[in-house]
């Protein structure tokens, strides 16, 4: 494989990632659903306050549709829907906790080097 092919393969994978991740919200929803098991609609929105409903419905409609959320709708008055991590997704998690950590070194060293 030459560096031209491998230099396509490497932009070809960032581009996924960025269609899948890069939109507005996504990885926020994502580190919300890390958090618990099962979690609500009306939970991630309180996380999030600053995103709108209709933002938060489809950003969790295409999560699903990318096979990295569940949901499940349960059959009661009124109606509860929760949403989880698929196993796929939930090494995801695992990255965004090393992103995390990444961001707060980073935020230390900035400050030291004040």
């Amino acid at each position: 494989m030459g560096p031209e092919s491998e230099k396509s393969k490497i932009e070809c994978n960032a581009n996924e990632i960025w269609n899948v991740l890069g939109k507005a919200w996504a990885l926020l929803v994502l580190k919300k659903l890390t958090e618990k098991e099962a979690t609500r609609f009306n939970e991630i929105k309180k996380s999030i306050p600053e995103i709108s409903n209709t933002v938060l419905s489809d950003r969790l409609h295409e999560l699903e549709e990318e096979g990295l959320i569940t949901k499940k709708v349960y059959a009661e008055v009124p109606i509860r829907v929760e949403y989880s991590l698929t196993r796929q997704a939930k090494d995801l998690g695992k990255i965004l906790e090393q992103l995390d950590d990444w961001v707060v070194k980073r935020r230390k060293e900035k400050v030291k080097k004040k």
